[in-house]
C-alpha cells in the first residue's frame, strides 16, 4: 500500500478552502493541512457584500465572464472551461446552499448571510478531515531534493509536504512577497484596485448618502471610462460604476499617485448636444414653473440644486426665463463636469490588489508552478483581479477547485458554457 501524501495550503480564505476541502474529498489517502496565518478563517468571505458574501455572478457566458477581469483574462479562459459560475452553483447547491440572484446579477445565499457560506466550508473541512492550524505565519518554503517541501514557520516549527498550494490572497507591497520570489518566481507589481475617489474640499461631498441610478464616469486624457449607479459620499465618489473604474484603471491611476481630473455625466443618456435640445422642449412645455421646483431629469432633489447652484442659476428663475450663459453651464455640470480626484479611500474593507505572482509562470490547466514542480498556486495571490460583482470570489473557487483537482490527480468532465 502506497504511503499517504501531504498537502498543506497556505491561505484559510475561499480560493484556500476550496483547494484544501476538495482536493481531501478527491482523494481520502490525501493528508491536507491548512495554515492560516491570522487568528481569524474566511475573513474576506465574511464582509462581502455587506455581511451576506457575493458568492459569484449570474453569467454563464464565458465570452461576457471574462470581460469583468481587468487582469487575468486569458488565463481564466482556459480554468473556466473546468470549473465556471455553474458548477460553483451547482457545488453549494449539493451542500445545501441555495443561492439567490439579484437585479444586477450578484449572486447570494438565500439566508442572506456569509456566515451560511463560512459554515458549509467548515463543516465540509471537518467532513473530509482538513486540519487547520490557525496563526500559523509561513516564512520560508524550501524544496528538498526528494522533491518535497519544508516550511518554516514564524514559531520555528518546521512542516514537511509533497504538494503545497498557495492561497494566501494577495499582498499590497512586493517585499511581502519574497519568501516566493526566493522561490525563483517573479511577482508583478501590486497596486490597490477597487477602491473610491477623494475629492476634497468639494461641495458634492456635502451630498454624501445621494445615489444615482446610472451615470458615466472618464478619467481626463485617457480612454477609461465606466457607467453604472453612482454613490457620493463624504470623501467623494462611490458605487459600481466608480469601483469599475478603479479596477480597469489600477496602474494608470498609481502612477498617477492619484491625482487626476474625471469628467462625470450625471445622465448618460444625453450628450451636451441632445441636451440642449431636450432642454429647448422642457423651456416650452414647463415654461411658467420654477427650475428648482420642476427637475425633469429624475434627479435627486438635492442634488438638483447643488448643480443649479453650481450653474450660478437663481432659485427662482422660471424655465422660461433661464438665461442662456447659466442654461450652458447647467448642461455642461450635467453632462461633463469636471472634478479633481486627490486620493483614494478601500471599499468597505475589501482589499483587492491588481499583481501578484505572474501567470506566465504557472500552468493554467492545473495551477502549478511551471518552475517549481509541486508548487500550486489559487485566488488572489496570482496577478488576476476582477471588477466588483462576486468575479473574484468566482476566481477563488475556480483556480482552487483546479488546484485540488491536480494535486490529487482525478480526471473529470469540463464544464459546458454557453
Amino acid at each position: 500500500m502506497a504511503a499517504s501524501k501531504t498537502l498543506v495550503v497556505i491561505g484559510g480564505g475561499a480560493a484556500g478552502f476550496f483547494c484544501a476541502v476538495n482536493a481531501a474529498a478527491n482523494d481520502a489517502s490525501l493528508n491536507v493541512l491548512l495554515l492560516e496565518k491570522s487568528s481569524k478563517l474566511l475573513s474576506k468571505v465574511k464582509i462581502s457584500g455587506g455581511g451576506r458574501c457575493n458568492v459569484t455572478h449570474a453569467c454563464f457566458s464565458m465570452a461576457e465572464m471574462l470581460k469583468k477581469y481587468p487582469r487575468g483574462s486569458a488565463f481564466l479562459k482556459k480554468a473556466f472551461h473546468q470549473f465556471f459560475t455553474t458548477d460553483t452553483i451547482h457545488w453549494f447547491q449539493e451542500r445545501g446552499v441555495l443561492l439567490k440572484t439579484e437585479a444586477d446579477g450578484r449572486m447570494f445565499p438565500q439566508s442572506n448571510t456569509s456566515q451560511t457560506i463560512i459554515d458549509c466550508l467548515l463543516k465540509e473541512a471537518d467532513k473530509t478531515g482538513v486540519r487547520i492550524q490557525m496563526n500559523a505565519d509561513v516564512k520560508k518554503i524550501q524544496q528538498l531534493p526528494n522533491q518535497q517541501f519544508s516550511l518554516t514557520m514564524a514559531s520555528g516549527q518546521s512542516i514537511i509536504a509533497d504538494k503545497v498550494c498557495i492561497a494566501c490572497g494577495g499582498f499590497p507591497k512586493s517585499s511581502q512577497f519574497e519568501w516566493l520570489t526566493a522561490m525563483g518566481h517573479h511577482v508583478v507589481e501590486p497596486v490597490p484596485s477597487l477602491f473610491t475617489f477623494n475629492i476634497p474640499n468639494n461641495a458634492i461631498t456635502a451630498l454624501m448618502g445621494i445615489s444615482v441610478d446610472q451615470a458615466e464616469v472618464k478619467i481626463i486624457g485617457t480612454k477609461l471610462h465606466q457607467q453604472g449607479p453612482m454613490l457620493i459620499t463624504h470623501w467623494g465618489l462611490s458605487g459600481p460604476a466608480v469601483l469599475k473604474l478603479s479596477a480597469w484603471a489600477a496602474r494608470d491611476l498609481a502612477e498617477k499617485n492619484y491625482d487626476y481630473q474625471i469628467l462625470v455625466n450625471w445622465l448618460p443618456a444625453f450628450n451636451e448636444n441632445t441636451l440642449r435640445q431636450k432642454m429647448q422642449e422642457v423651456r416650452f412645455s414647463i415654461a411658467a414653473q420654477k427650475i428648482v421646483n420642476r427637475n425633469p431629469f429624475g434627479i435627486p432633489t438635492r442634488l438638483w440644486e447643488y448643480f443649479l447652484e453650481q450653474s450660478a442659476i437663481d432659485t427662482n428663475t422660471r424655465w422660461a426665463d433661464l438665461p442662456a450663459k447659466e442654461q450652458n453651464k447647467l448642461i455642461k455640470i450635467l453632462c461633463a463636469q469636471e472634478l479633481h480626484v486627490k486620493g483614494k479611500t478601500t471599499f468597505k474593507e475589501e482589499f483587492v490588489t491588481a499583481g501578484g505572482i505572474d501567470i506566465a509562470e504557472v500552468n493554467s490547466l492545473t495551477m502549478e508552478s511551471r518552475l517549481v514542480p509541486g508548487l500550486f498556486f489559487a485566488g488572489e495571490i496570482l496577478n488576476i483581479d476582477g471588477i466588483t460583482g462576486g468575479f473574484n470570489f468566482q476566481n477563488a473557487w475556480t483556480t482552487g477547485w483546479i488546484a485540488a483537482k491536480a494535486i490529487s490527480n482525478i480526471e473529470t468532465s469540463t464544464s459546458t458554457v454557453a
